[in-house]
Formats: C-alpha cells, sequence, structure tokens
C-alpha cells in the first residue's frame, strides 16, 4: 500500500469513528467555538469575554501545517456552534476542513483571512517564498495589519452567531483594537533604527511582519526544503552584507542548521513562539529580540 493510501485509510476511519461517535456528543450549556491555532483563541477570548469557551484544534508545538486530527477531535467538533478558520490555507484546515464541515453541517465556518492581502508564491519573490499548500504564505497572525484583520472577522463571527451579545462583542472589539494599535506603535519605535535592515530565520514565516516594518526575511529553509550546502554558504555572506545580528528558531523545526549558521557568522540564535497564546507579548518581544533589547 502507497503512503497516499494508507493516508487516505487513516483519513476515512478518523471520519467514519467521528460520525459513529457523534450521536454521544451534547452540546453543554455555554458554547463551543473552535480555532486552528492558539493566536486565533487569544483574539477571540478577549472579544467574546465569557460568552463562548474557545477551543484551539492544533496543540502548542505541533505544527499547524502537518498535524493530524485526532477522533476525539473530530467528535469535539459536534458540539461546536462555529469553526473560526484561519483561512489563508494553513495546512491543517487544507487537508481536514472538508471532512469537518461535511460531518457537522450545523457548525457555522468563518474565514478570519477575509479582506487580507495575502502574499502568494506569484508575488512573492527571493527568501520570501514559502511554498505552501495553494501557494499562499498562511502566516496572517504574524503581523499587525493581519491581526486587525483577525480581530475585526472575529467580532463579525459573534455578532452573527449571537446577536443577543453584539454590544459586548463590539465593545470588547474596540478595547482589542486599541491594544493591537498600541502594540503595533511599540513596536514602530523599537525597530525605527533598524528600517531595511534584515534577520535571518529557519521557516519563513514573518513574511508579512517584514512587509510591515520595512525589513527583510531571509530563510535558512527555501521552497520547504533543507538548505543546502550552497544555501549556507550564502547565508554566511548575506550576513556580512546585511550587517544580520539575529537568527530566529521556531520549536516546530530542527535548529541543528541554524545553530551552526550562528556558531559559523557569530549571530544571536533566539527561539521564538509564533504559536504563543498571548500574540501582542510575542511580537513585541519578537522586536525587542531584533533590537537587541
Amino acid at each position: 500500500m502507497t503512503v497516499a493510501e494508507l493516508w487516505r485509510t487513516k483519513k476515512v476511519w478518523l471520519i467514519a469513528l467521528a460520525v459513529a461517535l457523534a450521536g454521544c456528543g451534547r452540546r453543554t450549556e455555554k458554547s463551543f467555538i473552535a480555532v486552528t491555532i492558539e493566536p486565533q483563541r487569544y483574539f477571540a477570548d478577549k472579544i467574546a469575554g465569557n460568552r463562548f469557551e474557545i477551543y484551539t484544534v492544533v496543540p502548542p508545538g505541533q505544527s499547524p501545517e502537518t498535524y493530524d486530527a485526532t477522533p476525539r477531535q473530530m467528535l469535539r467538533f459536534n458540539q461546536c456552534s462555529a469553526y473560526l478558520l484561519m483561512g489563508s490555507q494553513i495546512g491543517f484546515e487544507q487537508a481536514w476542513i472538508q471532512s469537518i464541515i461535511a460531518n457537522n453541517p450545523s457548525m457555522k465556518a468563518f474565514n478570519l483571512s477575509e479582506g487580507f492581502r495575502l502574499i502568494s508564491d506569484e508575488n512573492s519573490v527571493g527568501d520570501n517564498r514559502h511554498h505552501h499548500a495553494g501557494g499562499v504564505d498562511p502566516h496572517v497572525w504574524s503581523s499587525v495589519e493581519g491581526a486587525r484583520t483577525i480581530a475585526a472577522n472575529t467580532f463579525r463571527a459573534f455578532a452573527e452567531i449571537d446577536p443577543a451579545g453584539e454590544p459586548i462583542y463590539r465593545e470588547n472589539y474596540i478595547k482589542l483594537t486599541n491594544e493591537i494599535n498600541a502594540t503595533d506603535s511599540l513596536i514602530r519605535s523599537i525597530l525605527a533604527p533598524l528600517e531595511r535592515s534584515a534577520f535571518i530565520i529557519y521557516h519563513p514565516a514573518l513574511t508579512y511582519f517584514a512587509r510591515e516594518y520595512n525589513l527583510e526575511q531571509l530563510s535558512i529553509e527555501l521552497d520547504g526544503k533543507e538548505p543546502s550546502p550552497q544555501r549556507l554558504k550564502e547565508l554566511v555572506d548575506a550576513v556580512k552584507t546585511h550587517n544580520v545580528r539575529v537568527i530566529f528558531i521556531q520549536q516546530e523545526f530542527d535548529p541543528n542548521n541554524a545553530r551552526r549558521l550562528a556558531e559559523a557568522t557569530g549571530c544571536r540564535l533566539v527561539s521564538i513562539n509564533l504559536q504563543a497564546y498571548d500574540w501582542s507579548r510575542e511580537m513585541i518581544r519578537l522586536a525587542k529580540a531584533l533590537a537587541d533589547e
């Protein structure tokens, strides 16, 4: 049996088991809202207050590009009023959303990236090439403008699901927008001396962040592949050319090539977690790392 056949068999089995168990699932008094990753839960919690319980599908430390749903999670969707999709062609959603919606027809689905200017393979250049499923960089949440879009779409989703709570959601949305704007102002003040400077990251997840703050992202991984010796040599040269001081690593990816590059260049190696729950704190920490604060 081929790898593809094994994958299809596994997926069918998971869906069948979830459907078989669905009759056992009962909605709780407080409605569940599903989101794909933890930063989405941060925005949803801020807007929902205590009117919904927000459930994150992809556990912390797992890659939303490759994560597989479990039978228990498939059953959990039976208790969800809605699924707030990242909607930017992130791997997990591309693989599972059709099955999830088909097996939960009463569950509403909302695209939180709607209205955001996505970067695709066709309109990206150099190290910003990403080559994800669908050819779109999915890391919308790793930027302030992306956060504004996610917050606005989350507010609209809650207002549609629960019209009676609209005044509460609107008030909370305004507070969240003020927080996002304050985060943006602080980041801009931190990064002001670094305009047009560059940083290195293993997996190119800061494309939108670099676009916003006029920075250059150089990635160790290119086109989704481990770096060749030639690629590593190019990055060593780029450190000198662009005066790079920081190399970012992410917990979902092997850090060995990044460590070797840091040893060869003297750059600081900084671990970041772009899937952390506290979006504002992580974005500010990222800016401070770039500024060596």
